[in-house]
């Protein structure tokens, strides 16, 4: 049995949720943030920070093994904006991000992913996505769609500004349908990819309590973005002009 003061010193926590992990013991999950301050910010559909370029034009691609599976990723920043409601803040114009997934040279899934870029605080906010997964059997699922304003759902944060080691934070925050959190683990890493070397790249580990046990790793670098996405690294990168 749990001794009452252990009860008290679990509810007076205020950084961490305590959970029973067993008899007589006591286990602290860590919290996520989900205030960012939104009300500073001006947003703009295109912008930077070290870790994530949201520019029109942008664009990576990636390849590995998953599963026994060739898999190729692509991501595109495109010229497409879309108006978003924040609650409590109004319209955002978004910038539409889009990612094209293949399995053995078989598309699996799009996704149109919508971002805004703070300029007070260089966070890049995640405001929704739609989505189409083609199964095997011809009929097209959106799991996982959301959008800002819609159902209870408000932005997360994609990649902050500044990359504080042991942050914390939602990337979405769509109740019973999206709730990506990352947890910033690593710094200083240097990283071989198809696209090349890459130093001072940081990892974030992402996690969903609606998916408990998994998680996923990815590893970005400064001025490039994402480089491992899981089992996929960087192939190729750059504007579409140059």
């Amino acid at each position: 049995m749990v001794s009452r003061s252990t009860l008290a010193s679990c509810l007076a926590a205020v950084a961490a949720v305590c959970v029973l992990a067993g008899p007589g013991t006591l286990a602290v999950e860590p919290q996520f943030t989900t205030d960012f301050n939104i009300g500073a910010c001006t947003f703009s559909s295109i912008g930077r920070n070290a870790y994530f370029i949201l520019e029109p034009g942008y664009e990576l691609f990636y390849e590995g093994n998953d599963d026994g599976e060739e898999v190729e990723l692509r991501i595109r920043v495109l010229r497409d904006t879309v108006a978003i409601n924040v609650p409590g803040f109004g319209s955002v114009v978004a910038r539409v991000v889009e990612e094209r997934e293949w399995a053995d040279g078989e598309l699996k899934e799009v996704s149109r992913n919508f971002f805004a870029f703070c300029r007070q605080t260089g966070n890049v906010f995640y405001l929704g996505e739609d989505v189409d997964i083609f199964e095997d059997d011809g009929t097209v699922s959106h799991d996982g769609a959301w959008r800002s304003g819609r159902n209870g759902a408000k932005p997360g944060v994609v990649m902050p500004g500044s990359f504080l080691l042991g942050s914390r934070y939602y990337q979405e925050i769509a109740p019973g349908v999206a709730l990506d959190r990352a947890e910033n683990t690593l710094m200083g890493l240097t990283i071989d990819t198809p696209a090349g070397r890459f130093k001072n790249a940081v990892e974030v580990i992402e996690t969903s309590p609606l998916e408990p046990g998994h998680q996923s790793r990815k590893v970005y670098a400064p001025g490039v973005g994402l480089l491992i996405d899981g089992a996929l690294r960087l192939a190729s990168y750059g504007h579409e002009d140059d």
